[in-house]
């Protein structure tokens, strides 16, 4: 199954094989053609399971700038292909002068963090005041009180262990309440405790599913503006890892990932038999489910939304470049500082 939103082409069929031909992309099951599609109108090809790609493409992807990533069937992210980076050198400069500097992380980690949980908060408070059960409403005002309480601890913590310990705890919390925020009353989807690398339940399954998806639009992002996605801030350096594409997603987390989840759990979007437990445990999602849950994330980048900083009315699908953009404005010197996007 090969499937295009917007700007993106997603492909799902396994034991697929991509190549180029002319300017298109062909898609190929048992060497025969089954889609075809122009390549000057793609930003990103992403790939889940086996799927293969010849040399070609790769070389062509790279020359044009679409972003080539892979992912397992899981959609863990497992590499992407990327050729000359565009932007302006001065500024990754800085950007990695900046990453070397305790400070300086710090601050930008704390930046992020105050916006996530900021997020988590309004989100946990929305539903507090939507349930009608007296414990539920309990538990969700109980946890959204502690995000406030955790904001607080932010100022007073100068490293970035002691940032991160105060988001874990606020995580703690937060995962603590989820499964109030779960309006349906299916034991396959009852949530226990977050899991991953790999989920063992559908609702992980769902979250990380679309986590992968935010993490490549806000990599995507981050490369259009001409920082190195690589280099973070709050995350460390790791081989493979988009460290600042995972610090920027934090801040959409609750407000983009989580409530899409949430939303396609309470509408009945997504169901028991589209979740497959493999061998060891692990469950991944059919290719129907996948496509359904593509479909939802693309429909939701196409809402509006009042930018909180801006206060212009755009695409929640733009709200990953104008972030990018503030956030490379900041390390220029442009902005005295980094705003988080903050839901309201």
């Amino acid at each position: 199954m090969i499937k295009q939103h917007l700007n993106t082409l997603f492909v799902l069929t396994q034991e697929s094989y991509l190549a180029k031909e002319g300017e298109c992309i062909v898609l190929r099951v048992d060497h025969q053609t089954k889609a075809k599609i122009p390549a000057n109108s793609l930003e990103g090809v992403v790939c889940f399971g086996q799927v293969g790609c010849s040399p070609q493409l790769m070389a062509h992807c790279a020359e044009n700038g679409i972003a080539l990533t892979y992912l397992t069937i899981y959609g863990r992210f497992l590499a992407a292909v990327q050729g000359a980076q565009a932007g302006n050198v001065l500024l990754r400069r800085t950007q990695y002068r900046w990453a070397d500097d305790p400070s300086r992380s710090a601050m930008i980690a704390r930046w992020i963090l105050k916006g996530k949980l900021h997020n988590t908060r309004i989100s946990l408070r929305r539903a507090a005041r939507e349930t009608i059960s007296d414990s539920a409403r309990g538990a969700l005002t109980a946890a959204a009180d502690g995000q406030i309480a955790a904001i607080m601890r932010l100022d007073r913590e100068t490293n970035l262990d002691g940032l991160r310990g105060v988001e874990g705890d606020a995580a703690a919390t937060y995962w603590s309440a989820f499964n109030h925020l779960i309006g349906r009353d299916d034991p396959a989807f009852t949530f226990t405790g977050r899991n991953r690398r790999p989920p063992r339940d559908a609702v992980n399954c769902l979250l990380s599913f679309l986590y992968t998806i935010c993490a490549h639009d806000v990599r995507g992002a981050l490369q259009g503006v001409g920082l190195d996605p690589y280099v973070g801030y709050l995350h460390r350096d790791r081989p493979g890892r988009a460290s600042l594409a995972l610090d920027m997603m934090e801040e959409f987390r609750p407000f983009l990932v989580d409530r899409l989840a949430l939303s396609l759990i309470n509408r009945r979007q997504v169901n028991e038999a589209g979740f497959q437990t493999l061998d060891g445990g692990g469950v991944v999602m059919d290719d129907e489910t996948r496509k359904e849950v593509l479909a939802a994330w693309q429909k939701r980048k196409q809402d509006t939304i009042i930018h909180p900083f801006l206060g212009e009315t755009v695409p929640i699908g733009l709200l990953f470049h104008l972030q990018a953009l503030l956030l490379a404005r900041n390390i220029r010197g442009d902005l005295d500082g980094y705003p988080a996007f903050l839901w309201s």
